[in-house]
């Protein structure tokens, strides 16, 4: 009987409950990025997932779970972008009213989309104040039912169904890798590999500025960092969260990571070789791959693209800059 806070049948009815409103997004191929790893790469494209992240998935999923008190009361969570349009956007679709705490370095396209969505944003700084401090002194005061980004069970079940599609469509995997912030895709990722192909090896990918996860994974404990600078603005966390590392620790077998110099080479293959716009932090599983921070080499490989929303603007800067 396992100990762990999510299991595959939570993910299978996650799934049950996304179907007909998340998107089933492709996954593609690529024979450029076949011929440069040496691997079958599968990437699965949450960039064109409702809201453009795969955050929707896990956000819908708890928000579908609320009593009718929770419903009436009102959701808060707090969340550099994705998962706060996911929480807005979830909200709007189940007639719940949402607050954000964002932080006001937030990309301006990711607030925007959460207040289109009909989210209140209350804003906060990365550098000097907590937002999960202020999250819940929020949520006591209004009577609002808090959902964190990623250390939250029916969030990782939501999570996870992503992977469970991607074994479906592309068949077994020798290969998992994922974009690791808080956890709640690596977690939900892992426990689908689990549950459908067991011998698939999962693998995380997080930022070289901020590779708590990492660390934690060496230590057998949580290690809490300062807040990284690093363009990849949804792995901006400090630390990994107690339920998403229970499931980590016995799931994953390794996390890699990579420079932003390669995430922003990386936006640029995406965009050149495949038409896809990705966000930095979507691209943290790809890059890890393309600039061999991982063997991949003769097997098949799963690559989750997690999301998309980045400023048009900013992301031709990058991309130019990278010559």
């Amino acid at each position: 009987m396992s100990t762990l806070p999510i299991t595959f049948e939570d993910v299978a009815a996650a799934h049950e409950r996304l179907r007909g409103v998340a998107h089933r997004t492709p996954v593609l191929t690529s024979r450029t990025a076949n011929e440069r790893t040496g691997a079958q790469l599968f990437f699965k494209c949450e960039n064109l997932q409702r809201m453009g992240a795969f955050k929707f998935r896990g956000a819908y999923n708890a928000i579908a779970q609320f009593t009718p008190e929770q419903k009436a009361g009102g959701v808060i969570t707090f969340s550099s972008g994705n998962h706060a349009q996911a929480i807005a956007l979830s909200a709007r679709l189940l007639g719940v009213k949402a607050v954000i705490v964002m932080p006001h370095d937030a990309p301006a396209v990711k607030v925007e989309a959460t207040r289109g969505y009909g989210g209140e944003v209350v804003f906060y700084d990365r550098y000097t104040e907590d937002r999960e401090a202020l999250g819940k002194r929020l949520a006591a005061e209004r009577g609002l039912t808090l959902i964190p980004p990623y250390d939250h069970a029916h969030v990782m079940a939501g999570q996870g169904t992503a992977a469970k599609e991607l074994f479906e469509d592309a068949g077994e995997l020798d290969l998992l890798i994922t974009p690791l912030g808080g956890g709640g895709l690596l977690s939900g990722c892992a426990t689908a590999a689990h549950g459908l192909s067991p011998a698939c090896t999962v693998i995380g990918v997080e930022p070289e500025a901020g590779n708590d996860g990492q660390r934690s994974l060496h230590t057998g404990e949580i290690v809490h960092i300062d807040t990284p600078k690093t363009l990849a603005d949804g792995a901006q966390t400090q630390h990994l969260g107690n339920l998403t590392f229970a499931v980590i620790r016995e799931r994953v077998s390794e996390i890699v990571t990579v420079s932003d110099a390669e995430l922003v080479d990386t936006m640029k293959f995406f965009a050149s070789r495949m038409k896809l716009v990705v966000e930095p932090t979507g691209c943290l599983a790809a890059a890890a791959v393309l600039h061999g921070k991982v063997d991949v080499r003769g097997k098949r490989v799963g690559v989750l693209i997690s999301g998309g929303n980045v400023d048009l603007l900013r992301f031709a800067e990058l991309v130019q800059a990278a010559g």
